[in-house]
């Protein structure tokens, strides 16, 4: 133990510390998407009415909450020195906050953890019984998680005894070195989730070898060098979400889905989508589908020397790919084989606890600000996925990178993460109004694109639709509705895990599970009873199906582009090193 004199001056360290702490707080909270804050009056005003009709079942968990603390106050007191004493309480066996020895050995933390955690499930249950409408009630459960999840005293330095033990132990260089990460964090306006001094795009990421071979002022098309002597006569077209970057299908060589599709025997083609500059403002959700995926799909063609492609689409990517599909069909062109659905909505029905955020008050202002033109930053929507799982995506990495002074730890798909892109207003005001606020998708004729009138029964060509049973984005039941509306038959596939853990899950590593063969029926539930469990990754299972859709066997092609589309550049090419930053 350092004597004191080799200690800081803790009453600056301590005045230091808490001021970061109430820094880190408010711009957690001013972070928040643009309208979520002006809720929180209207929904506490409508719980306060609600409170009489729900007097005795509040008053019974208050009377619960309160015998509670009582006991863990006795047990507190009545401890002995070096005995073990039951909790009254622990933490879920997947709550990182309080895994250090520290929270159980010392009891006034212990006492400090245990009484924050009765606290958080008093306040959960009294926002779960509040007589209130589902959306009223539904927002409040959420801004009640946030507010419980950033009071953890985990969050906090003179109640984390993580932190006063690692600033004791390195005599407060720790607390220096948070201070430098967080001021550092401030001026690129996001949190730092990972080591982004490990990663280079195009060195070790994105690093699948092809070439990009057409490129307009919304994308650069990139066509992948075969590793197999013979391919599937059609190609495939990916079409990845225009709100992050594509390399999250091609990783690093362990993880590319990319380069696992090119070693299954398909030429693969990939749209990588350019980070919209402040000229582009105006382009709208016809222009992603005229100028992007349509286009895409012609210049696929035209190199292949084919009639028809195989597609598939990732979230907003399958989104406009399927929007794409529709406009085919009614120009009667029928230049797509089949298509994949990854983690997609083309129902918004029940969007999970993104709708927290777009609700019509939040779509009518935003609707506003942005018809006209203008960007949407790349970090404000980082940061509204962000905030649904909060406790993982954010206060952790407060805790590691401020309070402890700690650099993450380099994890790709983190990096990945905080690589987002900017969108044009128009497009992400007609988004928002068609699909979360109005579910026009679904319904014929309500949405005109590109000229023509949407219906997606008419999208008769075989789809394949993975959902993952985890995912906070793009609940799986959702997804599974989409079977219900298109044209074709559907073989949906739901896998473990959530969003992009779910997705990204290569056979080598040999994790995780997948459910298929649960026979089609409007009731998702009823499907996932009869479906098959299976070990592993869904991705050999896809490969399977997508090779009866792909045609004969023909030679693989020794050069990329064609004379009309010649190379202009190696993969990934310069649109997706562009940053938000």
């Amino acid at each position: 133990m350092p004597t004191d004199t080799e200690l800081p001056d803790m009453n600056v360290w301590f005045e230091q510390l808490e001021k970061l702490n109430q820094q880190v707080t408010q711009v957690f909270m001013s972070s928040l998407p643009a309208g979520s804050g002006d809720q929180t009056g209207e929904i506490y005003r409508s719980l306060l009415a609600s409170q009489a009709s729900s007097a005795a079942t509040q008053l019974t968990l208050q009377q619960e909450h309160a015998r509670k603390q009582m006991e863990l106050w006795l047990s507190f007191f009545g401890r002995m020195p070096d005995e073990p004493v039951k909790p009254v309480i622990e933490p879920d066996k997947t709550d990182r906050r309080f895994h250090a020895p520290e929270w159980q050995e010392n009891p006034i933390f212990d006492y400090l953890k245990q009484y924050y955690l009765l606290t958080a499930r008093w306040m959960m249950d009294m926002a779960e019984a509040a007589h209130l409408d589902a959306d009223m009630k539904k927002k409040l459960v959420f801004f009640t998680r946030q507010y419980v999840d950033a009071m953890s005293p985990s969050n906090f330095v003179a109640t984390n005894p993580e932190v006063l033990k690692l600033a004791f132990e390195t005599k407060g260089e720790s607390l220096t070195a948070g201070m430098k990460n967080f001021m550092e964090d401030m001026q690129k306006g996001r949190i730092s989730m990972t080591d982004e001094s490990r990663f280079v795009v195009g060195e070790n990421l994105a690093t699948a070898d092809g070439a990009v071979v057409f490129e307009n002022e919304l994308f650069q098309l990139i066509q992948y060098a075969p590793l197999t002597e013979t391919v599937a006569q059609l190609p495939l077209l990916i079409v990845p979400p225009c709100i992050n970057k594509y390399y999250i299908l091609d990783l690093q060589p362990e993880n590319s889905y990319v380069r696992y599709a090119v070693s299954q025997g398909f030429t693969v083609f990939l749209m990588s989508w350019r980070n919209i500059p402040p000229e582009l403002d105006k382009l709208t959700w016809d222009d992603y589908l005229e100028r992007g995926v349509l286009q895409a799909v012609e210049t696929t063609r035209a190199i292949s020397g084919v009639s028809k492609i195989n597609t598939l689409g990732f979230c907003i990517g399958g989104t406009l790919l399927t929007c794409a599909l529709a406009v085919l069909k009614s120009r009667r062109k029928n230049h797509v084989a089949s298509a994949t659905l990854l983690t997609t909505m083309l129902e918004y029905g029940d969007t999970g606890d993104i709708s927290i955020f777009v609700d019509e008050a939040y779509v009518d202002k935003r609707e506003a600000e942005l018809k006209d033109g203008g960007i949407v930053q790349g970090k404000e929507l980082a940061m509204m996925f962000a905030c649904l799982r909060a406790n993982d995506l954010i206060w952790f990495f407060v805790v590691n990178n401020y309070l402890k002074g700690k650099t993450p730890d380099a994890f790709d798909l983190l990096y990945w993460n905080a690589d987002g892109t900017n969108l044009p207003g128009p497009m992400y005001a007609y988004y928002l109004r068609n699909m979360y606020q109005q579910n026009n998708m679904i319904k014929p004729g309500a949405m005109k694109v590109c000229d023509v009138a949407l219906d997606l029964g008419k999208i008769n060509v075989p789809c394949y639709i993975l959902a993952t049973r985890e995912d906070h984005i793009v609940p799986w039941k959702t997804a599974y509705a989409s079977t219900q509306y298109l044209g074709g038959k559907c073989e949906f596939v739901l896998g473990a895990s959530g969003h992009i853990a779910g997705v990204i899950n290569p056979p080598s590593k040999n994790k995780r599970s997948f459910w298929v063969g649960g026979g089609m029926t409007d009731n998702p539930d009823e499907w996932l009873e009869h479906a098959e469990s299976r070990a592993g990754s869904w991705w050999s299972h896809w490969s399977e199906w997508l090779h009866e859709h792909g045609g004969a066997e023909v030679a693989a092609r020794s050069t990329l582009g064609d004379a009309e589309h010649p190379v202009i550049e190696p993969a990934p090419g310069r649109y997706v090193k562009v940053r938000c930053d």
